[in-house]
């Protein structure tokens, strides 16, 4: 059994204290619902800008504390501008759900200017920005070990997942070896070994085929179809303890910055 999630509100007053750090925090409303998401801003706006965000799944909850250690620590490259999403999905968090208040999935809702609140209200924030790498904080409850999805387009090899396998090994932490059962989500009647290409402690992911395959699209992929160039989503292990996954994920963010 692992250890209950702080609640939502430490979470939302801690980006908060940030303010007197220079992060600039605002709330904003979703779309067609009455509530809001916490957004987060973080240095020189004219600097290239990466797109951070967790807790698309309520019941991923080291996630976003992940995100709010990477930006209190001072671990994000200073080469660059964010926009940080501390987490996409409080009512989820707070019920401890994989989905929202209407019971949907946040994470499959990118699609068509967004087919949720939160999905409308990323979106309608998003609106005039532009964005060089989009990366999702995720958690697993069926993986031992840390693993990417690096969606990839025709021609490309991946930029970044063996160098966060290595840093994950580097730093002693459990990286997820695949068996024929491991569930990544393929929706039904699509050949997963046509999409999915699986290394140690990586999906590669055909960008086209996942594109193809799912009527609703998570952020990184909606943003890759917007423009941005690369779209990763680190996922670590639920079953393992709670500072372990925070470790990981600020390893695998840190990591991939440091390949821009």
């Amino acid at each position: 059994m692992t250890a209950a999630a702080p609640p939502y509100a430490d979470l939302a007053s801690a980006w908060r204290e940030l303010r007197i750090r220079g992060v600039r925090v605002r709330e904003i409303a979703c779309v067609g619902a009455p509530r809001t998401l916490l957004v987060a801003e973080l240095g020189d706006a004219t600097a290239p800008t990466v797109s951070l965000s967790a807790g698309v799944h309520g019941d991923e909850p080291a996630a976003p504390w992940a995100l709010l250690a990477l930006v209190r620590d001072g671990l994000l490259d200073g080469r660059f501008a964010y926009r940080i999403w501390p987490c996409l999905n409080p009512g989820g968090y707070t019920a401890a759900t994989r989905g929202n208040a209407e019971g949907s999935d946040v994470n499959r809702s990118f699609s068509r200017g967004g087919t949720t609140p939160e999905a409308r209200a990323v979106f309608t924030a998003n609106r005039d920005r532009r964005f060089v790498l989009a990366i999702d904080l995720h958690e697993d409850f069926e993986a031992q070990g840390c693993y990417v999805y690096e969606p990839l387009r025709p021609g490309f090899a991946p930029l970044f997942a063996p160098a966060i396998v290595q840093a994950l090994d580097d730093a002693g932490l459990p990286v997820q070896t695949f068996d024929s059962g491991f569930d990544l989500g393929a929706p039904p009647g699509f050949d997963a070994d046509a999409m999915y290409r699986l290394e140690r402690g990586a999906v590669l992911v055909d960008y086209e085929a996942e594109m193809a395959a799912f009527e609703g699209l998570p952020s990184t992929l909606a943003l890759m179809y917007r423009g941005t160039p690369a779209g990763l989503t680190f996922e670590t292990p639920r079953p393992r303890a709670w500072d372990e996954r925070i470790a990981a994920h600020r390893v695998a963010v840190a990591t991939a910055l440091s390949l821009l």
